[in-house]
C-alpha cells in the first residue's frame, strides 16, 4: 500500500504468478485496507496488479489444501469473502485500474471496486466451470448487478475470456483507456474524485448499496441530509459556487 497526497493505491504483487491471491493473501487484505479507510488523509482507493497482469484469480495450489476433506475450498472461500466484504465496504471511492489479465478472483476484486478503468490489453474471465468450483451467492450477485443474468450466466456457464471491448460493452468495466495513458487517466480522475465532497460520495455508497439490496434507500440517506448541513458541507458548495472557486470540503468522514 502506498500514498501519494490524498490517493492510496493498493498494489497486488505477485507478478510471477500473474498477481494470483494466495489463502493468506485473501486473509492478510480486510487488514490492509483498514488502515486507509481510517486514515483522514486517503480520499480515494485505487486497486491494481503489479507488472502486465490485474490479478489471475486465486492461487489454484490452495483449493484443495482445506481442513476440511468434504470442502477443502472452505478456509479459501471463508477468506476471499471477508477480503470481497472489506474492499465493496471501503467508505471511500474505489477504482480499479485493470491491465492485462482479469481472471475469477481477479473478477471478484474489480467488481468489489466502485469503478473500474481497463486497457486494451484488458482479458476477463470468470472460470470456476474450468475447475468445478461452485461460484458463492455474493460473487454471483456482484457480476449481475453490473452485467446482467444473461452475461453473468454466460461467463460461468462457459469460462470464456472476453476482451476489453467487450467488457466494456456489457458494462464490466466503465471505461477503457489506451496502454499509455490509462495510469495517467486513473491519477486525473482520483484527483476528480479526491476535490469533490467526501460525504456526498459516503452517502452516494450508502445509498446505492441499499437499493441495489432492495430497500428503498430511504433509511440510509436521511442521516446525511442533516449531516450535510451540520458539517458545513452544502454551505461551503454554495458559497465556491457563488465566488466561482474550487470548493474546499473538510468532511472526511
Amino acid at each position: 500500500m502506498t500514498r501519494d497526497g490524498h490517493v492510496a493505491v493498493l498494489t497486488i504483487d505477485r507478478p510471477e504468478k500473474r498477481n494470483a491471491m494466495t489463502v493468506g493473501m485473501w486473509a492478510d487484505l480486510p487488514g490492509v485496507l483498514a488502515g486507509p479507510a481510517g486514515d483522514p488523509e486517503v480520499r480515494v482507493l485505487v486497486v491494481t496488479g503489479a507488472g502486465p497482469s490485474f490479478c489471475a484469480g486465486a492461487d489454484i495450489s490452495d483449493l484443495l489444501r482445506g481442513t476440511d476433506p468434504a470442502d477443502p475450498m472452505a478456509d479459501v472461500r471463508r477468506h476471499n469473502l471477508a477480503a470481497q466484504a472489506a474492499l465493496r465496504d471501503f467508505p471511500k471511492p474505489t477504482l480499479a485500474m485493470v491491465r492485462g489479465h482479469c481472471i475469477g478472483g481477479g473478477v471478484e476484486l474489480a467488481t468489489c471496486c466502485d469503478l473500474r478503468f481497463a486497457d486494451p490489453t484488458s482479458v476477463f474471465g470468470v472460470t470456476p466451470a474450468r475447475v468445478g468450483i461452485v461460484y458463492t451467492p455474493s460473487s454471483t450477485k456482484a457480476l449481475i448487478d453490473l452485467i446482467g443474468p444473461s452475461m453473468t450466466k454466460y461467463l460461468l456457464f462457459s469460462g470464456e475470456l472476453v476482451d476489453a471491448a467487450t467488457a466494456l460493452r456489457t458494462g464490466l468495466v466503465d471505461r477503457v483507456v489506451g496502454a499509455d495513458a490509462l495510469e495517467e487517466e486513473v491519477r486525473r480522475f482520483a484527483d476528480v474524485l479526491a476535490s469533490r465532497s467526501a460525504l456526498t460520495q459516503r452517502a452516494t455508497k450508502d445509498v446505492v448499496a441499499a437499493l441495489t439490496a432492495g430497500s428503498d434507500g430511504e433509511a440510509a440517506v436521511a442521516p446525511w441530509y442533516r449531516e450535510t448541513i451540520a458539517r458545513g458541507e452544502l454551505a461551503e458548495g454554495v458559497a465556491a459556487f457563488a465566488e466561482r472557486r474550487p470548493p474546499s470540503f473538510g468532511w472526511t468522514g
